[in-house]
């Protein structure tokens, strides 16, 4: 039976990693993550505490389990505070990289990366591949240098590339762009919202397919995975003030520029997704298909 290791399964992506392994009787797959296992299945799910940026309890863990195949999505990837705490940023998401490629060509796992559209500087998207990377931001550097970590080093790889995150699990660490909108538009407060970035919004249940199927095919090489529609951030607000019926008279356009934050964003990412679709038949729902989703376990949860 093939093992396959998640890391960071307390956040948004490792807990629908686990909820889509936790269906696929064909795989054996373990979860770990920092602290205790924030996932409502709780003692019925495979867990392990892993402290990523200890390299020999890394090296343990893998020995231990000796995974097929390693889905690495653990890192700090709340922009601004990258920005603001740079060394505690680069610990998570390169050093502590090292420790796991070394671990993966120590049991021969396939590694499989999670990076992000803000290694593009965003003057030419939307992204294929192979577009020449020029992160602005200290996240996107700490991003891509991990991508040139795993090329020169990692026996075995993929790197899927993702773009604006958004869903809801158990226990969440930190909000997403969806939820952020919906809850301000709830409460009536005024927003500003950027009229000059664009994104494309992926549903966290389609990026977990996305990795699950690099994982299952043993694909190799970069993959962007993301939702398939290209909107700017101001439109993505503007449509979920829509769908969940919410008035957008307290929301106000912005520029980048008159929202001040620590950390620069790319104006315009996207990415393409030919690659994905004709080697993995990757299909990623709608923007408002994943929000039927988002309202489903909405109405779940009461």
């Amino acid at each position: 039976m093939k093992k396959v290791l998640i890391t960071g399964s307390n956040g948004l992506l490792g807990q629908k990693l686990s909820d889509l392994y936790s269906i696929t009787p064909e795989v054996e797959f373990l979860a770990t993550g920092t602290g205790p296992n924030r996932h409502p299945m709780g003692d019925r799910l495979p867990y392990a505490t892993l402290d990523i940026t200890n390299a020999d309890a890394v090296m343990h863990l893998f020995q231990t389990f000796q995974p097929n195949a390693v889905i690495h999505t653990a890192a700090m990837t709340n922009v601004d505070q990258c920005e603001q705490e740079k060394e505690a940023c680069w610990k998570l998401n390169v050093t502590a990289l090292e420790g796991i490629i070394a671990a993966c060509n120590m049991v021969n796992a396939q590694l499989i990366h999670l990076s992000t559209d803000f290694i593009f500087d965003g003057t030419a998207g939307p992204y294929k591949e192979n577009d020449l990377a020029h992160p602005i931001s200290y996240y996107g550097e700490s991003k891509l240098a991990g991508e040139k970590l795993i090329e020169e080093k990692a026996l075995r790889w993929a790197i899927a590339r993702t773009i604006l995150v958004y869903g809801i699990v158990n226990d969440m660490s930190r909000s997403n762009i969806v939820l952020w909108a919906k809850g301000a538009l709830e409460s009536g407060k005024e927003i500003n919202v950027v009229t000059d970035q664009f994104r494309s919004p992926t549903l966290a249940e389609d990026l977990a397919m996305g990795c699950r199927l690099i994982e299952e095919k043993e694909a190799q090489g970069i993959y962007h995975i993301s939702g398939k529609e290209f909107m700017s951030v101001y439109e993505l607000v503007e449509r979920v003030a829509k769908f969940w019926n919410l008035s957008t008279a307290n929301m106000h356009p912005s520029t980048s520029e008159g929202i001040k934050q620590p950390a620069k964003r790319p104006p315009i990412t996207g990415f393409v997704l030919d690659k994905a679709i004709r080697d993995l038949s990757y299909s990623p729902h709608s923007f408002e298909e994943g929000l039927e989703v988002l309202l489903k376990q909405l109405e779940l949860r009461g």
